[in-house]
């Protein structure tokens, strides 16, 4: 997972992602280094658009919850207890209210 962490950071600073620069940059943070798998990383990531793969990831990521919340509910009881926390009521709080509050922190 590193390798691909590795390549994200360098992607992230607009620099080509290579076996040379991944190299640099996984030991850079500590991590022993294996040359078939920074090559191999780097040789699989060449022609990706890394950007169109974040934005469909995210994407996914917002919809999974919403396909989990089916799999709670046949778990049973105690699945619906933990599945969904109580809500907290938001109170309206007036200026008045807000400025006594910071007046507090400063004594």
């Amino acid at each position: 997972m590193e390798y691909i962490y590795g390549a994200m950071l360098l992607h992230k600073a607009g620099k080509d992602i290579t076996s040379k620069a991944l190299n640099a940059t996984l030991s850079a943070a500590g991590i022993t280094v294996d040359e078939s798998r920074v090559k191999a990383t780097a040789a699989a990531l060449k022609d990706v658009d890394i950007e169109k793969v974040i934005s469909e990831t995210q994407i996914a990521s917002a919809a999974a919850p919403t396909a989990a919340a089916p799999a709670a509910e046949s778990s049973g009881e105690k699945a619906n207890e933990e599945a969904a926390p109580a809500k907290e009521e938001v109170k309206a709080v007036s200026e008045e209210e807000v400025s006594e509050g910071l007046g507090a922190l400063f004594g």
